[in-house]
């Protein structure tokens, strides 16, 4: 491995010794305030969901800006997409801000900033394959200590003193844990570092930090050989590695029979880039693990290829492997797993894991022993004739709930407004093979058939994504938001690879003058009531753009919402449900709206200064309840701005 002298540094601005009482055992599983929010998606369980209600349906329109924070300076470049989400414990809010990931320490009444760590990594920054401003940080306290824990983008492991930012002497070397030491595969002499960062925050529970792994996208990977996406724990209070996860097994190790050839050694990826989940009183963490390297091409890894594009739940203590189900057979379509599992002790008295997917599917588990709570069946799939590629000839279909988005694509799928645009879509597929079969394997762009390509519907961004999905413990409501997006899935040579095959070499979904060849609504939110696993409503998440209602093929054509096909972010309360228009899409507004969450009904919309590229979230510190986000987008520098009542 070539391992460069680490440059790292810190710098802290304002390092006050800020005294203030701990929140109770914050990721340990004892109980916090709950009017904080202290973890990506508000707790270990991913929820999304906040019991406070001093903001509620009475009043939500009366939301003004509490406070605005730019991150327009922090930087060697200016940042405008942020995706990160702050955490909020006692007053202090803790985020990721700039595009070489400084932590930062504010206010939470006024943005004051309070103190700023930023790391300084040179080459090592620079040839990093996931920099940017990451999606947030995680904290953690045993009553005494507490410390802000991150993943640079060079994959260091860094633990900060949550009073002054100063990193933990007694913490690795100075405060940082090496990620790059003990990776496997990693010695690749064509390239100066490991393919191998992370943007999701790591997930600390129990007085452990796990780790996850994230590669540069897999599309076009620059070889078939990468380095491996294991995940590590290691001990919250010194740094010391615990534990190693091999998502891609050894010769030995459960799941190495379902690699058919001596793919498994040289394969790569199969990483958990995506936020995880745990449950603090069974000791588990669950891991949504990616595909392997290519994301469309698997001939050099024949087999089922375990553990990849499912869910794996570990002993967070000790790394063992206490069970899984793998979503996806040997995936070809890039659809690994997006988001972090929700759990939830629903009012039916069962205890369960939902897997949101790209498919749009919900998986949904008995979070302790793994057993699907409804079936899931192998259903027989089609095979392609992609030369070299192995299929898998089932795949596992939930059977309850019932997709929250668009599976397949046909004919049937097209839009037919008029008779002429019915025409014009039929005309514009022509050379394409469609998807009657949600897992119809992709085709190459020059076909022996003439025909150019697939066309493949969820598209690799889902359906659902990392932006993740919401429940309300009270009722067992699961709210979704996702997108319909077709994909073009065009395989050929790539000449400056060593695999065979990879996705991308010009083929692209074909239009009618700027207009979506497919039907809407191209953005939707879902809620799935998951004790029975009945849809109660779905609604598009954002009315139709101008650019389709004006547009001359639709004149005199009395158009529904459409929505838009973006990254929508969510927010559940006690009373409300808020989701944003999102970024992803030139469709997008800067719009956040309240929902009636018993039926989907707006009851307003909030202006916001630009789009929506974090996700919301909400606290409450001194009786007040605060609301907001990361906010950004082209010529915008991301900037966190707060709403409250008057």
């Amino acid at each position: 491995m070539i391992i460069r002298k680490r440059l790292i540094s810190s710098l802290v601005l304002s390092a006050t010794a800020m005294a203030f009482a701990a929140p109770g055992m914050s990721q340990t599983g004892s109980s916090v305030y709950e009017g904080d929010w202290t973890d990506y998606h508000g707790g270990p369980s991913a929820q999304r969901y906040s019991p406070l209600d001093q903001i509620n349906a009475d009043n939500v329109g009366d939301l003004e800006i509490a406070w605005r924070f730019s991150t327009e300076h922090f930087g060697p470049s200016t940042d405008y997409n942020n995706p990160s989400t702050p955490l909020e414990i006692n007053g202090i809010l803790y985020v990721n801000i700039g595009s070489t990931r400084n932590v930062a320490a504010l206010d939470a009444t006024n943005g004051q900033i309070l103190w700023l760590w930023r790391p300084q990594e040179g080459e090592r920054y620079d040839e990093a394959p996931r920099k940017g401003s990451g999606r947030g940080v995680s904290y953690w306290t045993d009553g005494d200590n507490t410390r802000v824990i991150d993943v640079t983008p060079g994959y260091q492991l860094v633990s900060l003193d949550s009073k002054t930012g100063i990193p933990d002497p007694d913490f690795g070397e100075n405060g940082i844990v090496d990620l790059f030491v003990g990776l496997r595969n990693a010695d690749d002499p064509r390239f100066p570092f490991p393919d191998i960062g992370l943007s999701a925050p790591p997930f600390v529970m129990n007085d452990v930090i796990v780790v996850g792994a994230a590669h540069r996208t897999g599309g076009r990977p620059r070889s078939k050989s990468n380095v491996k996406g294991d995940i590590r724990g290691y001990d919250v209070r010194t740094g010391e590695h615990l534990w190693t996860f091999h998502t891609i097994p050894e010769r030995g190790e459960v799941g190495f029979e379902s690699w058919l050839d001596d793919g498994v050694e040289f394969t790569g990826n199969s990483g958990v880039w995506a936020p995880m989940s745990g449950d603090p009183e069974l000791g588990m963490v669950y891991l949504p693990v990616e595909d392997p390297t290519g994301d469309y091409y698997g001939g050099d890894r024949p087999g089922d290829n375990l553990f990849s594009s499912g869910i794996v739940a570990l002993d967070i203590k000790t790394g063992e492997r206490r069970w899984h189900f793998q979503q996806i057979h040997h995936d070809i379509w890039d659809w690994d797993v997006p988001a972090a599992p929700v759990l939830a002790d629903l009012p039916n008295g069962r205890k369960v894991l939902m897997s949101v997917t790209k498919q749009a599917f919900v998986y949904t588990y008995d979070r302790e022993t793994g057993v699907p709570i409804w079936p899931i069946v192998e259903t027989p799939v089609p095979a392609g004739d992609v030369p070299g590629e192995w299929y898998s000839s089932t795949q596992p279909y939930p059977t309850v709930p019932a997709p929250f988005d668009r599976q397949g694509f046909s004919e049937d799928d097209l839009i037919d407004f008029t008779p002429e645009l019915r025409a014009l879509a039929l005309e514009a597929i022509e050379g394409f093979r469609l998807s009657p079969s949600l897992f119809s394997p992709p085709s190459l762009a020059e076909a022996p058939d003439g025909t150019k390509g697939l066309l493949s519907l969820p598209s690799s961004t889902g359906g659902a994504n990392w932006e993740g999905s919401a429940i309300d413990p009270e009722t067992g409501i699961l709210y979704i938001p996702s997108r319909t997006v077709l994909q073009a899935l065009a395989l050929g040579k790539n000449p400056d690879s060593d695999i065979d095959l990879s996705q991308g070499f010009g083929v692209r979904v074909p239009r009618i003058q700027g207009l979506d060849i497919i039907k809407p609504p191209y953005g939707r939110i879902t809620a799935i009531d998951m004790n029975s696993g009945e849809h109660l409503w779905s609604v598009a998440n954002a009315d139709t753009p101008d650019r389709i209602a004006n547009h001359p093929l639709l004149e005199g054509v009395d158009l529904p919402a459409t929505g838009v096909p973006t990254r929508a972010g969510i927010l559940l309360t006690k009373s409300l449900l808020f989701v944003a228009e999102g970024n992803g899409t030139a469709d997008a507004g800067p719009t956040m709206r309240a929902f009636n969450k018993d039926n989907g009904e707006i009851i307003t919309e909030i202006d916001l200064p630009a789009n929506q590229v974090g996700l919301p979230f909400t606290y409450e510190h001194e009786g007040k309840q605060y609301m907001g986000m990361f906010v950004g987008g082209s010529g915008f520098p991301a900037e966190l701005v707060m709403y409250a009542l008057p």
